[in-house]
């Protein structure tokens, strides 16, 4: 790192530089039909150079990445020509975050645990749910990382983080004389709990199960449909990201603050905070890729359109006086629907090829692969559908469950179902 400064301090074309160093240590662990086949550790460091040059009234910058086997000489010639590059680049002028530092350890559950240990006690968890006729885990993969995030520029910013974050990847199959269904999992988090990793992959044994049996029903028909929390999550994204300093800034946000999203409506009233750290998920941070110190924003309270947010730069093109910073991780308020008012009849996605969202034509649909069809007397799997809807009527009339969760996603917590009222199924 000294070497580096040096260099960047040294070279005259530039005006400004920032550095972003990560280092990972990495357990993972390898099952293919329930046998460990791969034990693997790793230790890896990388740094990511961005210069700026400020010319014409613009600024520009270029990045390139530093590895442990480049000669200062290496870095040097990398540093012209980055420097060279950012000066074809015609920016807005705006300013890097100034001095501060900081040291921060972002405590877990799963701290307590040396990472070997902690890998394996994730994939006895994950097999402590294999006890089905007809089904096991087809394979597995285990990810401990310790992570080391620095941010230095030069302004005198010096701030670092550490973490601890784990990834499982797990295939569930379901075999009979008819054939062999799978699924695949991936679940991201960083508190540890063997209940709720079991629990979760049991329900997941029972749905590719379903898999195999379902059947597509008969079609068009108008119903409610429930959303569980990673469709959830990819819902409130878009909503999140066009209210983005960086859409409001390039006029490509189509809500601004004050409006709301739920106007006329009657269901439950939607309330999201950005915020820098979420118990258990993964995208948790102190600060962001720039050194900005992230702050919390609601940016929707009861529906209306309370605040933006986003990176330092687009924030200052805006004119806020204190940027919030790039936040990762959204907060979703309970709503009010438990198992008893769901709402008859009603189909629950299990899984869907992906949620499709577009804010600018009104819609949301997707295709299902999975759900589960309640008409009233009996719950049955169903596949080979997809639905339409015009998302202004949902966000109007959608109901959140009491019950909010984070256990898989990255960053997100909030409730674990959403209804959307008179979907079309096709």
């Amino acid at each position: 790192m000294k070497n580096i400064i040096t260099i960047l301090n040294n070279e005259k074309s530039i005006s400004a530089w920032r550095i972003i160093g990560k280092a990972t240590k990495t357990h993972e662990l390898f099952f293919v039909h329930g046998k460990l086949e791969t034990a693997r550790v790793s230790d890896t460091s990388d740094k990511t150079v961005t210069v700026y040059v400020d010319h014409d009234g613009k600024t520009g910058d270029s990045s390139f990445n530093v590895y442990r086997s480049m000669t200062d000489k290496e870095i040097a010639e990398k540093t012209v020509i980055a420097a060279k590059r950012a000066a074809l680049v015609f920016n807005e002028r705006y300013s890097l975050p100034e001095a501060d530092s900081c040291n921060e350890v972002l405590r877990s559950s799963s701290d307590e645990f040396a990472p070997a240990e902690l890998a394996k006690k994730i994939a006895d968890a994950v097999f402590a749910a294999d006890d089905m006729p007809c089904g096991s885990i087809n394979a597995l993969e285990v990810f401990v990382y310790d992570e080391e995030i620095a941010v230095s520029n030069s302004n005198g910013v010096d701030k670092k983080q550490t973490r601890r974050r784990v990834m499982l990847e797990a295939i569930p199959t379901y075999t009979d004389e008819s054939g062999s269904v799978e699924i695949c999992e991936i679940y991201n988090f960083t508190d540890f709990d063997a209940k709720a990793i079991t629990e979760e992959i049991k329900a997941r044994m029972l749905d590719v199960k379903a898999r195999s049996e379902a059947k597509k029903p008969k079609t068009p028909i108008k119903v409610n449909v429930i959303l569980r929390p990673y469709e959830i999550a990819e819902l409130m994204d878009e909503l999140c990201y066009d209210i983005n300093y960086a859409s409001v800034y390039s006029h490509a946000n189509l809500h601004s603050i004050g409006d709301d999203l739920q106007e006329g409506g009657n269901g439950d009233k939607l309330n999201v905070t950005m915020r820098s750290i979420l118990k258990g998920a993964s995208g948790s941070a102190c600060f962001d890729d720039d050194g900005s110190a992230l702050k919390d924003v609601k940016i929707i309270d009861n529906g209306v359109i309370a605040g933006y947010f986003g990176s330092k730069r687009f924030g200052d093109y805006l004119k806020i006086a204190s940027p919030s910073g790039n936040l990762q991780c959204m907060e979703v308020a309970a709503g009010t629907m438990d198992k008893d008012n769901l709402g008859e009849p009603y189909i629950e996605c299990a899984f869907m090829s992906a949620l499709q969202v577009d804010l600018y034509k009104d819609y949301i649909g997707g295709e299902i692969r999975l759900a589960y069809y309640y008409d009233g007397k009996t719950v049955r799997p169903i596949t080979g559908i997809t639905m339409s809807a015009k998302l202004s009527d949902v966000l109007k009339e959608m109901r959140l469950s009491k019950n909010v969760g984070t256990f898989g996603t990255r960053t997100y917590f909030g409730p674990e179902k959403l209804l959307m009222k008179d979907v079309t199924v096709l």
